[in-house]
């Protein structure tokens, strides 16, 4: 590939075609040539290219059509437009529809040149920026924690607005459904996420050890006492503190972390010593606290310091759209991991896995695709890799394979914001394979728009 870049010249004159490919040449750049929209759109299926230069006016399809449909293809193209026709109202159209600049027939070789090498270089800032932009959310935001679905889209904005307050959260929603997730991307979010995460499961301790993880202990507290250890509090000191299932904890332990969350001073099991301590504070249950509230076993005045700011997650049933997503998410970490060649998931296994009830949700749609990928001999996921429990899901309904196929294909297309480099990347196919089936299935964005 050229140093300087790929551009496409489209102009339905020969001598611009012919003088432009010249002119470029001659700077070091690699140069595709179409005479005609349509001839254009092949090139740009066939290959990729960082710039395209198109003229207005052309017979057939003109260039400001070409430009939007050139866009649905790759939408980080970078389009000049030319004229011979210079008008206010074309450049407005063309920079409206995202066209880097406009310029005049007939062409000056040294303002054209130096356009669009303005342009590339604009291009490598903004693409440098998306890679900064891209590196910040990998950070902030676990990578497991997927989806476009609206449920999860409140989850996102939920996880926005109060990341970066101090206020205590609680989380709910079923096991499985990412609640350690969420509380990585609050603390990430948050002005403490150069200081401690520190969790603890509530439910998988006895009172006394709870009590002595939560607070610490001195040496000779209790029998195998043998020195002396900070609670989870103090440990947490200036981050955040991680209560997971609290609704499993006894009621004397509940007081204890009343007093901890009003008072932010612990004091250590078998000691005297008050000591202060800065935390935040996410708590998470499968349970419904306000039923324990009824029948006496979660005190009302915790459940209510708890619930400053409320995040419930969504069950995987009530998200299946994100399921491709999801699906496609695991794979490709699996492959990673497992240094597997296997970059597809079969439409037929697609949709078994959208129709599965997923009782474990996320967690159990990651150990099912994790299986998939141990047993897998091929370079796609298909039914047989997958342990699909009885009885048989329901059927696709008589539809063909290409039939659902091209359904989530376009379901992928719509969850990725039409974005097609994105929606391939997901689908694990290439961008041009990703263009020939859309022109297959008649998909256009207008097509979409309208409906």
């Amino acid at each position: 590939m050229s140093a300087q870049g790929r551009l496409l010249i489209v102009d339905d004159e020969l001598s611009v075609r012919d003088s432009l490919g010249k002119w470029f040449r001659e700077e070091g750049y690699d140069i595709g040539i179409a005479e005609s929209a349509s001839e254009a759109l092949t090139r740009m299926a066939e290959s990729h290219w960082d710039l395209a230069l198109l003229d207005i006016k052309m017979h057939g399809t003109d260039g400001i059509e070409l430009q939007r449909r050139l866009h649905e293809i790759d939408p980080d193209l970078v389009v000049i437009m030319m004229t011979g026709y210079a008008s206010v109202d074309t450049a407005v159209t063309a920079l409206k529809n995202g066209a880097y600049d406009y310029v005049s027939k007939p062409l000056d070789p040294d303002e054209i040149a130096h356009i669009v090498k303005k342009a590339l270089a604009h291009r490598e800032t903004e693409k440098e920026n998306l890679r900064l932009r891209e590196t910040v959310a990998e950070i902030t935001r676990p990578q497991e924690l997927v989806g476009q679905s609206p449920a999860m889209k409140k989850v996102f904005e939920a996880v926005q607005t109060v990341g970066p307050t101090d206020a205590t959260v609680l989380i709910t929603g079923e096991s499985g459904t990412g609640k350690e997730l969420v509380v990585q991307a609050i603390h990430a979010a948050s002005v403490r996420r150069f200081h401690p995460l520190v969790a603890i499961h509530c439910g998988a301790l006895t009172e006394t050890l709870l009590e002595s993880e939560l607070f610490g202990h001195e040496k000779g507290s209790f029998t195998g006492a043998l020195y002396r250890k900070k609670g989870k509090f103090e440990l947490a000191e200036g981050g955040t503190v991680f209560l997971d299932e609290i609704g499993d904890i006894s009621l004397k332990t509940q007081t204890d972390l009343l007093r901890v969350l009003q008072e932010r001073e612990i004091t250590r099991v078998g000691g005297n010593q008050v000591i202060k301590v800065d935390f935040r504070c996410v708590a998470a249950t499968n349970k419904d606290l306000e039923k324990l509230i009824e029948e006496g076993k979660f005190r009302p005045d915790l459940y209510y310091r708890l619930n400053v700011f409320h995040i419930e997650l969504p069950a995987l049933r009530e998200r299946r759209e994100d399921i491709p997503l999801l699906a496609h998410h695991f794979m490709r970490k699996f492959a990673q991991s497992m240094n597997k060649r296997i970059s597809r998931i079969s439409p037929a296994a697609m949709e078994q896995l959208v129709r599965q009830p997923w009782q474990g949700n996320v967690r159990e749609l990651e150990n099912a695709v994790e299986r998939a990928m141990v047993v897998a001999q091929e370079p796609e996921l298909k039914e047989q890799d997958f342990f699909f429990k009885a009885p048989p899901l329901p059927s696709s309904g008589g539809r063909s394979l290409e039939e659902i196929e091209r359904a989530h294909i376009l379901q992928v297309l719509e969850q990725c914001g039409e974005n097609q480099s994105r929606a391939a990347e997901v689908l694990g196919i290439d961008r041009v394979t990703l263009y020939h089936k859309l022109k297959r299935y008649g998909w256009s964005r207008s097509a979409v728009e309208n409906r």
